[in-house]
C-alpha cells in the first residue's frame, strides 16, 4: 500500500529527490567502541574479512573475469599472470569500496537487523582502523593495476571506487529513493574493467555487459528492500518502498525487468555470443520475468524474497552462459 505523503514527510523530513536527506532515528555514529573487550586476533582477522563484503566481492570478481575473458585477445596478448593481477586488483578494489561503505554507514547499520552485528556497529573494530584499511586497499589496488596491468583499467578501477564511495554511499544513499539506480553504475563497471585490462580500451561488448548489470540492479535491490522494508525505515534510509510505497516499487521493478530481458540478448546481436547463450538467456529471462510477475501479483509480501535470491543466481548464470558459449560458439543462424 502506498504511504500517505504526510506520513512520509513526517518520517523523512525534507524535499524528496535531490534535496531528500534521511537520518537515523537515534543512536551513536560509531556504535560501541572496541576497547578492552575487543575479541582475540583470530576473530579480528575474520572481522576484517567481513569488511570486504565477500559475497558481493565474489559476484564482482566473477563478472570482471567474464569481461576479461570475453574481450578480444589477439595472439594471446594478455598473459595469464597479467590477467591474475587484474582480477586480484579488482577484488581488492571491491573490498576497499565495501570497507569504506561500512565505515560510513556504521550509524545506520546499528539500526538494521541484517547489519547490526557487523564489526563496526557491534564494536569489534574501531572506525579508524576500518577507514585506514579501506583507503590502503583502494590506493594499493589502483596503483598495482596501473603498474602491473594498464592505465585504462587502473583509471576505471579508481572511478568505480570513487563513484561507489562518494556518489552512492555519501551522496545518494540517504537522500533519494533512486539511490541504487544512479549508484548502480559502480556495480556495473567490473566487467568493463576486466575488458579494459585485456584490451586497454572499452569496446561495445563491455558496454553491453555494463548495461545488463545496470538494468539488473534495480529489480534485484528493490526485491531486497521489499522484504527488508522495516529495516530501512528504522535506519532512515529512503529506499523506494519506504518513500513511495510497495505498489510504485513493483511498477518500477516491472519496467526494469521489461528492459533487462531483451538487453541480455544483445551479446548475440553484436556477435559476442551464439546459439547456446541465446537459449540460456531466453530461458533464464523467462524465469526472471515469472518471478517479477509473482511479485507484481503478490498480496502478502512473500514473493520478493525468492525473487531476490533468484536474481543473484540469474546474473551468475547469464555470465556463466557467455563463458560456456565462448568455448562452444555456434552462430544463431544454425540454431
Amino acid at each position: 500500500m502506498t504511504k500517505h505523503p504526510a506520513a512520509t514527510a513526517e518520517k523523512f523530513p525534507g524535499r524528496l529527490g535531490a534535496g531528500f536527506h534521511a537520518r537515523p532515528r537515534a543512536g551513536p555514529r560509531a556504535g560501541p567502541r572496541a576497547g578492552k573487550d575487543s575479541p582475540a586476533p583470530r576473530f579480528r582477522i575474520a572481522d576484517y574479512a567481513v569488511l570486504l563484503k565477500p559475497r558481493v566481492m565474489s559476484l564482482v570478481v566473477f563478472t570482471a573475469v567474464t569481461g576479461l575473458l570475453l574481450a578480444p585477445n589477439p595472439a594471446g596478448s594478455l598473459s595469464p599472470l597479467t590477467g591474475f593481477f587484474a582480477v586480484l586488483c579488482i577484488a581488492l578494489g571491491a573490498g576497499a569500496s565495501g570497507t569504506i561503505n561500512m565505515w560510513y554507514d556504521r550509524d545506520i547499520d546499528l539500526h538494521m537487523l541484517r547489519t547490526k552485528n557487523r564489526p563496526l556497529p557491534a564494536g569489534r573494530l574501531e572506525p579508524r582502523e576500518a577507514l585506514i584499511f579501506g583507503i590502503a586497499l583502494a590506493a594499493g589496488s589502483v596503483t598495482a593495476m596501473a603498474v602491473l596491468v594498464n592505465t585504462a583499467a587502473a583509471l576505471l578501477l579508481a572511478l568505480t571506487i570513487l563513484y561507489y564511495v562518494f556518489i552512492y554511499t555519501v551522496w545518494l544513499k540517504r537522500r533519494t529513493p533512486q539511490n541504487i539506480v544512479i549508484g548502480g553504475a559502480s556495480g556495473a563497471l567490473p566487467p568493463v574493467i576486466g575488458w579494459a585490462a585485456a584490451t586497454g580500451d572499452i569496446g561495445w561488448g563491455a558496454v553491453v555487459l555494463f548495461a545488463i548489470i545496470f538494468l539488473w540492479t534495480p529489480p534485484h535491490s528493490w526485491a531486497l528492500a521489499l522484504f527488508r522494508q522495516d529495516d530501512y525505515e528504522a535506519a532512515g534510509v529512503p529506499m523506494l518502498p519506504v518513500v513511495s510505497g510497495v505498489r510504485e516499487t513493483k511498477r518500477q521493478m516491472f519496467l526494469y525487468t521489461v528492459a533487462l530481458v531483451p538487453v541480455t540478448l544483445l551479446p548475440v546481436a553484436i556477435g559476442m555470443a551464439g546459439a547456446f547463450y541465446f537459449s540460456a538467456a531466453a530461458f533464464l529471462g523467462f524465469f526472471f520475468a515469472n518471478h517479477m510477475w509473482r511479485v507484481w501479483k503478490d498480496k502478502d509480501g512473500t514473493a520478493a524474497k525468492p525473487m531476490f535470491f533468484f536474481s543473484i543466481a540469474y546474473l551468475f548464470l547469464i555470465f556463466m552462459a557467455m563463458l560456456i558459449d565462448r568455448l562452444m560458439y555456434l552462430p544463431v543462424f544454425q540454431f
